[in-house]
Parts: structure tokens; C-alpha cells; sequence
């Protein structure tokens, strides 16, 4: 029965992919008709867009009394935010560059969103009381993001004009929506046979949700990325990567804590997660330090990082 629940994860990753580069497509034209700012876009529309999959997870299990799932799951895909996809970006767009004090502080505040979670259930419980503490901090990236969205100057440049813009613009918002349902189904098909996956191979929730689940959920993230690159709007590629580590550590464990607290009994499953993801932060915040950008051996490096995470949960599963 295993190969009936790796072809469902294949083939629901595959259409999740392609629903995300869907909905990346349509956000892309509905910026341009807009008029909004590329970094904005990413770091707020389109890290929500990519990062349903973990909402959808996220509140599902919660509503199951799962919530050691979604825990793995954000751990997991901020993990692969902060090493894979900066790395991506890196290589393929020929060394990321993190040029601005805004940039160097979103990426700063990103790094430290991801190590929130896991500082507030030091005291063995994630509780209500750190879910809203994860949502009032969400409430306070984006404010401070608006505030600062004036220094962004770059938009999307159009050529289209009048109605027929206009119709585009219809085509393109029914084209984002039905991209969602399409993403939001294929995760639930990435859930359920990745649930089943764990069963059969004996791997517990949390191992499976930080492995398997979560770089199943961060592939729209990925999609999204490459399409950037391809289209030139490397400044999405920040946005997005930061918008969705915020997005995960605050809103979907936010919304996990608020719907389903739980205690911890035993720590060691979060504690290799933990770690890593403090490394991974701390390599990233080093390297955008250093030269302002990402070069193509540090993204090599931090491929490493990502690999050397995954044996390890293997290794101590």
C-alpha cells in the first residue's frame, strides 16, 4: 500500500506546484493593473497566496487535535525559507542581493519570526495566550511594512490600457481564486497521504510534518521563486521568502495555538528542529551582513545545512 500513498504525495505536489505558479501568474498581472510595489506584492499577497498549504494544514489538524503536525510543518518550511529558497534565489538569479536598511531589517525580523515559536513553549505549553501573541506580532510586521512602503519604489510596468486591461484584470482575479481552491485541494492531498506515509513507515507527526509535509507545502513558495527569477523581479523573491516565514512562524501557529493549545511532555522531537533553525538563522543573518548578498558558495552551504537537517530527523526518528 506505500506506493499507492507516494504516487498520491507525487502527484498532489505536482499540482500544487502548478496551481501555485498559477495563482503567481495572476497576482503578478493584478499588481501591475494595481499599480502596487513588487516587494509589498511578495511580502504580503504572495507569501499568503504560497503559504495556504500551511494555513490549510495548520487549522485542519488543529480542528483534529493534531497540532504537533502544523508544529513540524512551519519548523520545517522555515527551515527550507531560510536555506533552500535563499540558495535558490542565489544560484539561479546569479547571487542574491540584500541592498537597503529595510531589506536588512526585514530579512533580520524574519530570521528572528522564525525562532518565536520556539522560544515560547520553553515553559512545556503552546498556549492561547502565545497564539495571540504570535498574531499581535504578525499585526505588527505588516504595520511596520505599510509604514515603510513609500521606499519601495519599484512597480509593475503595463502595456495594456483601458478595457481591455480591464477584462484581463476579470481573468486574471477568477484565475487566482480558482488557483487557490485548486492549491488548497492538492495540499489536502499532500496531508493525507503523508499522514498515511507515517504510518506505514513508523515515523512520527512532528518528524513527518518538518520533512516530508513541509517541503511538500513550501513548493508553491518555490514555484513562485523560480517564475520571479525568470521574470526578472528578483526584489519578489525577498518579499516572498520573508513574508512566508512571518506568515508561518505567526499567522498559522497563531491561528494553532488560539484553536488547539497543547502541552509538551517530551521536547526531543522539537529539539533538532530547534536547533537547526537557529543555525540556519544565524548563517543567513551572517551572510546578508557580510556582502549585502547571497554569493553561490554560501547558497551551496546552506544547501548543506537543509540536508544535513534531514538526515538528522531520519537518523533520530
Amino acid at each position: 500500500m506505500a506506493w499507492i500513498y507516494i504516487l498520491i504525495f507525487i502527484v498532489s505536489s505536482f499540482i500544487l506546484v502548478r496551481s501555485g505558479m498559477w495563482v503567481v501568474k495572476a497576482l503578478i498581472r493584478i499588481a501591475q493593473f494595481l499599480k502596487v510595489r513588487e516587494f509589498i506584492v511578495a511580502s504580503f499577497l504572495m507569501a499568503l497566496a504560497t503559504s495556504l498549504p500551511e494555513i490549510f494544514v495548520g487549522v485542519t489538524s488543529a480542528i483534529s487535535k493534531k497540532p504537533e503536525l502544523p508544529f513540524g510543518v512551519v519548523i520545517g518550511s522555515n527551515i527550507v525559507a531560510l536555506t533552500v529558497m535563499v540558495a535558490l534565489g542565489a544560484l539561479l538569479g546569479k547571487d542574491l542581493h540584500i541592498r537597503g536598511k529595510v531589506l536588512q531589517r526585514s530579512a533580520l525580523y524574519a530570521a528572528l519570526y522564525s525562532l518565536l515559536p520556539l522560544l515560547l513553549i520553553l515553559d512545556g505549553m503552546f498556549s492561547k495566550r502565545d497564539g495571540m501573541i504570535l498574531l499581535a506580532a504578525l499585526v505588527l510586521y505588516f504595520v511596520r511594512l505599510i509604514a515603510e512602503e513609500e521606499r519601495f519604489r519599484k512597480v509593475f510596468n503595463n502595456q495594456m490600457k483601458g478595457w481591455k486591461h480591464f477584462k484581463r484584470f476579470v481573468k486574471d482575479m477568477l484565475l487566482f481564486l480558482v488557483g487557490i481552491a485548486v492549491l488548497l485541494l492538492s495540499a489536502q492531498g499532500v496531508v493525507f497521504s503523508a499522514s498515511k506515509l507515517a504510518e506505514v513507515f513508523n515515523l512520527s507527526l512532528m518528524v513527518i510534518g518538518v520533512s516530508l509535509v513541509a517541503l511538500g507545502t513550501s513548493l508553491p513558495e518555490i514555484a513562485f521563486e523560480i517564475r520571479a527569477i525568470r521574470m526578472g523581479h528578483k526584489t519578489m523573491i525577498l518579499g516572498n521568502i520573508m513574508g512566508s516565514i512571518v506568515i508561518n512562524a505567526a499567522l498559522v501557529l497563531g491561528l494553532v495555538g488560539i484553536i488547539s493549545p497543547f502541552a509538551i511532555t517530551d521536547f526531543s522531537p522539537y529539539l533538532i528542529g530547534a536547533a537547526f533553525t537557529l543555525v540556519a538563522c544565524l548563517f543567513f543573518i551572517k551572510f546578508i551582513r557580510s556582502e549585502r548578498k547571497v554569493t553561490e558558495i554560501e547558497a551551496l552551504f546552506l544547501f548543506g545545512i537543509y540536508i544535513l537537517f534531514i538526515l538528522t530527523e531520519l537518523y533520530f526518528k
